[in-house]
């Protein structure tokens, strides 16, 4: 396994990213401090100077595990289960830019808040449908350019659909991609799944990328979760990829970057 951390390429409101502002900077940091790879959480690429983003990535030797999609809805509200039609298809649009911009990198695109959620007075089977509809045409697309989406089930004060790693895998399965995989989020899944250890040997054939934060959403170490043993169910399953550190930055960017560091040192995340 190796270890990453999710640092934004342009400031933003969601909360819980150690690094959200100066990416160049932010980038040197997490080089420094010893991690892999940096996961990128991007609003749309068409904002950003691309070349440049490779270019400070490589100059500090980081991979790009996975492009985090969730500002889309959180700061814009785009979601593929919208009513709208419209705001459905700028979703997909979106992540097809978002599909472009990984395949410098050879990342995974993240699926979870942009799926948004079921609304008020819409009937769940068609809500699902139009997700099912969106998930599709955003797969075929990255067939192209050989890139995988990993879908994010996250806790039920977020969203109100695919809140469990079972969930998520049934829900793979009725979009039948062979480029859909699931992503392992510990914080969510602290809420959410009855046993974490058991959650993740269940769906051990579909996980693809992994998330580490706290039961607090603090750094690994912070909170109540035994990772040693999280760690060990990994292993287990033989999980080879990244573990990402998504962390609210408290006490503060520095600090619960180098303590997210040092903790996965001890769990021989290196």
């Amino acid at each position: 396994m190796k270890k990453s951390i999710v640092i934004s390429t342009q400031p933003t409101k969601f909360s819980a990213l150690a690094f959200k502002e100066d990416f160049e900077n932010s980038v040197k940091k997490v080089a420094d401090l010893g991690f892999d790879g940096a996961e990128l959480a991007v609003r749309n690429p068409k904002d950003l100077k691309v070349d440049d983003v490779i270019n400070i990535l490589k100059e500090n030797n980081l991979e790009v595990p996975a492009i985090g999609t969730g500002q889309a809805y959180g700061e814009e509200g785009l979601s593929f289960s919208d009513p709208d039609e419209m705001v459905r298809k700028t979703a997909v649009e979106r992540i097809k830019d978002q599909i472009l911009f990984a395949s410098h990198f050879d990342a995974q695109v993240i699926i979870g808040l942009i799926r948004g959620i079921i609304v008020e007075n819409v009937n769940k089977t068609k809500a699902e449908k139009w997700t099912i509809d969106c998930l599709r045409k955003c797969t075929e697309f990255a067939k192209k350019y050989n890139i995988r989406l990993t879908l994010e089930p996250v806790n039920r004060y977020e969203s109100n659909f695919i809140n469990t790693l079972n969930e998520g895998v049934e829900f793979i399965k009725r979009v039948g991609a062979s480029n859909l995989g699931l992503l392992a989020d510990t914080f969510h899944m602290n809420i959410e799944e009855v046993s974490i250890y058991d959650s993740i040997i269940q769906a051990k054939d579909y996980i693809s990328h992994v998330h580490f934060a706290d039961s607090n959403r603090w750094a690994p170490g912070c909170g109540h979760l035994d990772f040693v043993k999280i760690v060990q169910t990994l292993k287990k399953i033989g999980y080879q990829g990244y573990v990402s550190a998504e962390i609210l930055p408290l006490p503060d960017s520095d600090s619960c970057a180098l303590l997210t560091a040092e903790t996965l040192n001890r769990l021989d995340i290196r």
